[in-house]
C-alpha cells in the first residue's frame, strides 16, 4: 500500500495556538492527512507489558496514562538511549487528540529526546556507551534519495516520524514519553559535554525549526536586522539565535504582557504590538529578515512591507491560508519562504552552535504525572517557553 505522509512541519511549528477543530490543515487537502494505515501494522508487542515504560493516549480524549510496550532489540546500526528528558511540543496535543484523524492508538508522544547511550550495535561508529545524545522529529528515511544524500532527510518522502508512524519493519513508532528508545545512529545527535540534557531536548524540534531557515537565508550576518513574529517555544529560540548571530532583533506580538520578557529576559532590541498600526508603519522597509512562527491566521502584507529590498520572510508555522498582494513581493524583490525542521547535518551543527555559544531554551521542568495538565496549559499558551519532562526521575 502506498504511504502517505502529512506535511511535516506539523506540527513542528504549530505551537502556541488553540487546537483547531478541523481534521486537516485547510488548503493542505485530505491527500496529506487522510492516511490509510497498512493492515500489516505490528501490534503484538503492545499488549500492555514489555521492556519499556511509558505514558500513552488511548483515544481522542488525549488523556495519557501509564503504559508498557516492547522496544526492538538493538540491531547492528542502532543506538539504545536511556531517555533522561523529553520536551513537550504542540504536536503532542495534535496526535494524542487525533486532530488530523491519523492517530494510531495507543500514542506515545515525544520527539524532543535527550539522554545517555546504554548500548550500541556492532556497526555503530559515531557513538559509544555513556555518550549524551539526542533524537528529534524523525527516526528513519529511505537513505538513498536525493534529499537523504544531501543530508536533507527531513524532506525524504519516506521519512518516518519519531512517533505515530509506521516504520519500515511495520511497527508503530513510539516517542520520548518513555524510558528508552532504539534508533539508527544516523538519526542520533551528539550533545556536547557540559550542555544540560534538560535544555538540549527542545533544541531537537523548537530549536532546529527556526535555526534551519535562518542559516539557509543568511540570517547569521552580524549587524543586520531580524523580526520575529510570535514569542512561544519557537519564537523565543529565534530571538536567542538572532542575538547570537549579532542581529538587531525586533519581536512582534499581540500581547503587551510579553514586552518585558522579550527585552529583558531574551535580549530583543525592540518590541512591537502587531495590531498597532503606528508602530508597524514606523518599521516599513527596515528589516532584512523575518522569522514567522505564528500558526494562526494573520496578515502577510503588513509584515512583508517591513522588509527591505531583497528581504526574506521565512514561514515555519501553519496558518490555515496565506493571503497577500503580489506587490508585497514584487515591488521590493522580497521572498516568502517555507521551512520544516532540519536535516541531520543541520541538527548536529545547531546543537554544537548552542553549546559553543551557551544558548539555552527557557524551560519548565515537570514530571510525567503532570503531563495532562501540561498539555492543557500548552493549549492555553500558558508556558514559558517549553515544558520538559524529567523522564529519569519520573519512572523510579
Amino acid at each position: 500500500m502506498k504511504r502517505m505522509f502529512p506535511i511535516k512541519a506539523e506540527i513542528l511549528a504549530v505551537e502556541d495556538l488553540q487546537v483547531r477543530k478541523e481534521s486537516t490543515i485547510p488548503g493542505g487537502g485530505d491527500r496529506f492527512f487522510a492516511r490509510s494505515h497498512p493492515i500489516s501494522v505490528h501490534m503484538a508487542s503492545e499488549s500492555g507489558d514489555g521492556n519499556c515504560s511509558a505514558w500513552a493516549a488511548r483515544d481522542p480524549s488525549g488523556v495519557l496514562s501509564p503504559y508498557k510496550f516492547n522496544r526492538r532489540p538493538v540491531q547492528s546500526g542502532d543506538v539504545s538511549l536511556k531517555i533522561t528528558h523529553c520536551g513537550v511540543c504542540y504536536a503532542d496535543v495534535i496526535w494524542t487528540r487525533n486532530v488530523h484523524n491519523d492517530s494510531i492508538y495507543p500514542v506515545v508522544p515525544g520527539h524532543e529526546i535527550a539522554g545517555v547511550v546504554t548500548e550500541v550495535g556492532s556497526d555503530v561508529k559515531g557513538f559509544k556507551v555513556g555518550d549524551h545524545i539526542g533524537v528529534g522529529t524523525y527516526v528513519n528515511s529511505c537513505r538513498n534519495c536525493e534529499n537523504c544524500n544531501s543530508s536533507l532527510e527531513n524532506h525524504c518522502p519516506e521519512s518516518v516520524f519519531t512517533y505515530n508512524r509506521i516504520d519500515t519493519d511495520g511497527t508503530v513508532t513510539k516517542g520520548g514519553y518513555s524510558t528508552h528508545i532504539v534508533v539508527h545512529e544516523r538519526y542520533c545527535f551528539k550533545i556536547p559535554d557540559g550542555y544540560p540534557l534538560a535544555k538540549a531536548a527542545p533544541l531537537l524540534c523548537a530549536g532546529i525549526t527556526v535555526y534551519t531557515p535562518m542559516v539557509r537565508h543568511n540570517m547569521n550576518q552580524p549587524g543586520k536586522s531580524l523580526g520575529v513574529i510570535g514569542l512561544g517555544g519557537l519564537g523565543h529560540m529565534a530571538v536567542k539565535f538572532g542575538k547570537a548571530f549579532g542581529l538587531k532583533v525586533t519581536v512582534f506580538s499581540t500581547s503587551e504582557s510579553k514586552r518585558d520578557e522579550a527585552i529583558n529576559l531574551l535580549g530583543a532590541d525592540n518590541f512591537v504590538i502587531s495590531s498597532n498600526t503606528q508602530q508597524m508603519e514606523s518599521l516599513k522597509n527596515s528589516l532584512h529578515f523575518i522569522v514567522d512562527t505564528a500558526a494562526g491566521d494573520h496578515q502577510f502584507d503588513a509584515y512583508l512591507s517591513l522588509l527591505k529590498v531583497g528581504g526574506v520572510m521565512a514561514l515555519v508555522g501553519f496558518p490555515s491560508e496565506i493571503k497577500l498582494h503580489p506587490t508585497s513581493l514584487n515591488l521590493g524583490s522580497r521572498t516568502l519562504s517555507g521551512s520544516i525542521t532540519g536535516g541531520t547535518k543541520d541538527i548536529q551543527e545547531m546543537v554544537n552552535f548552542c553549546a559553543a555559544n551557551k544558548i539555552y531554551p527557557e524551560i519548565e521542568i515537570i514530571k510525567i504525572d503532570y503531563i495532562n495538565e501540561a498539555l492543557a496549559r500548552l493549549v492555553k499558551r500558558d508556558v514559558k517557553y517549553r515544558f520538559v519532562i524529567d523522564i529519569e526521575n519520573s519512572f523510579k
